[in-house]
C-alpha cells in the first residue's frame, strides 16, 4: 500500500484540526495544532489514518500541542491455525484434569460419573476463560480496535497442577487513549466475573457436604485439604444453602472451576504491568504511579504466598514497562476514575483469603 504524500496527510489533519505549524524529519511528520475538543478529534484522526499505514502521536511540550505523525507497520497476521490447536489442545487437558478431579472426589463422596463431571467442569472453566477475552473482543470492537482470537493456554492435568494456563488475545492496533485503555482493561475481568459467579452457585448447588469430623479424619488419612476461598465465592455457597453448621463442603470439580476463576480475576484485577489491572491503573494514574503499582502488586503476590506469579510479573515488567496511549495527554474521564476503587474493591472479593466470611 502506498503511503501518502505530505501533503495529503495535511489534508487530512486539516479536516479535523486548526493546523498552526509544520515541521518534517526523514521518519516523522510534526504538525502543531490548536488545542480545541482534542480527545475525540485525535481519536477520528487516528482511525483514519491507520487504513493508510500511518500512525499519530499526540504530545504536548510548553503548553503547545503537537500531532507526530510517521510510518505505521502492523503486526504480522499469525496462521489462524495455531489458536484453533491451542484451543483444541486446552480443551483436552482440562478434560483430563477434571476427570481424575471428580474420580479422586469419588473416593471420598459420590459427585456423579466423572466423564459427566469432567465435561461439566471443562464448560464452565472454559466458558469463565473465553467470556473473559469476549469481554475484552467486544470492548476492542466498541473502539474499533483489532485484535487476534484468544490463544489459550493448555496446563499440565496431573499431579493436581493448572489444567490451562488462561487465555489472551493480541491486539493488531494501538490504544489511542486512556479511556479505551482502561475500557479495554476492565471489560474482560468483569465479563468473566460475571460468568464465574453463576459457575460458583451451579458448583456449590453440586458439591456434597459431609460431617465436620468426618472432614477432619479424611484431612488426616487421604490428603484431603482446604483451599482459601474468597468472600464471593463464600456468597454464592451461602446463597446455594450449602452453609450448614457443623458440615463441611466438598468441592466438586464444577466449584472448583468457579475457584479458579476466582482466582484469575483476582490476578487479573492487579494493578500490576500489563495485567488487566495493570492497564486500568496506567490509565488512571499515569506511567509513575502505574510502576509503583506494580511493584505494590509484586509484594502482595509475594506475601499471599504465589511466588511464581511474583517473579513472573517483576521480571517481564522489566521488559515492557510501560503501554503509553497514543494521546497520553487526555485524562480519564471522571466516571472511569471512580471504577478504579470499585476495581480494587472486586480484586479484594475475588482474592483468595485465609479466613471465611463463612465462620
Amino acid at each position: 500500500m502506498s503511503v501518502p504524500t505530505v501533503d495529503e496527510v495535511l489534508s487530512i489533519v486539516s479536516s479535523f484540526f486548526v493546523i498552526k505549524g509544520v515541521s518534517q524529519s526523514p521518519i516523522a511528520l510534526q504538525i502543531e495544532i490548536e488545542d480545541t475538543a482534542i480527545t475525540e478529534k485525535f481519536c477520528s484522526l487516528v482511525q483514519t489514518i491507520e487504513s493508510k499505514n500511518l500512525v499519530a502521536r499526540l504530545e504536548s511540550s510548553l503548553g503547545r500541542n503537537f500531532i507526530i505523525i510517521s510510518r505505521f507497520n502492523p503486526p504480522k497476521t499469525r496462521h489462524s491455525w495455531i489458536p484453533r490447536a491451542l484451543f483444541c489442545g486446552t480443551v483436552a487437558t482440562v478434560l483430563i484434569d477434571g476427570y481424575f478431579r471428580a474420580v479422586s472426589t469419588n473416593a471420598i463422596t459420590n459427585v456423579g460419573d466423572p466423564i459427566n463431571i469432567a465435561i461439566l467442569y471443562t464448560i464452565s472453566l472454559m466458558g469463565i476463560l473465553g467470556v473473559h477475552e469476549l469481554g475484552h473482543i467486544i470492548a476492542s470492537k466498541k473502539h474499533k480496535l483489532k485484535t487476534s482470537w484468544p490463544y489459550f493456554i493448555p496446563g499440565i492435568p496431573i499431579f493436581g497442577f493448572i489444567p490451562t494456563f488462561g487465555a489472551l488475545i493480541m491486539s493488531r492496533g494501538l490504544i489511542i487513549n486512556r479511556n479505551i485503555l482502561f475500557d479495554v482493561g476492565i471489560s474482560g475481568p468483569i465479563a468473566g466475573l460475571i460468568i464465574t459467579l453463576v459457575v460458583s452457585a451451579y458448583g456449590a448447588l453440586l458439591s456434597p457436604l459431609i460431617p465436620s469430623s468426618e472432614a477432619a479424619d479424611l484431612s488426616a488419612k487421604s490428603g484431603l485439604f482446604e483451599l482459601h476461598s474468597s468472600v464471593l465465592m463464600d456468597t454464592t455457597i451461602l446463597i446455594a444453602g450449602k452453609h450448614i453448621p457443623d458440615q463441611e463442603i466438598i468441592m466438586s470439580p464444577v466449584l472448583l472451576a468457579a475457584w479458579f476463576g476466582f482466582l484469575i480475576t483476582f490476578l487479573n484485577l492487579l494493578p500490576a504491568w500489563q495485567l488487566d489491572g495493570g492497564h486500568i491503573a496506567r490509565a488512571t494514574f499515569g506511567f509513575k504511579w502505574h510502576k509503583i503499582l506494580t511493584f505494590v502488586s509484586i509484594i502482595v503476590l509475594a506475601a499471599t504466598g504465589y511466588y511464581i506469579m511474583a517473579l513472573f510479573v517483576l521480571i517481564f515488567s522489566m521488559r515492557t514497562p510501560d503501554i503509553k496511549p497514543l494521546d497520553d495527554i487526555s485524562p480519564l474521564s471522571n466516571t472511569r476514575k471512580k471504577l478504579f476503587a470499585v476495581v480494587m474493591i472486586l480484586a479484594f472479593l475475588c482474592a483468595p483469603l485465609p479466613f471465611s466470611i463463612l465462620s
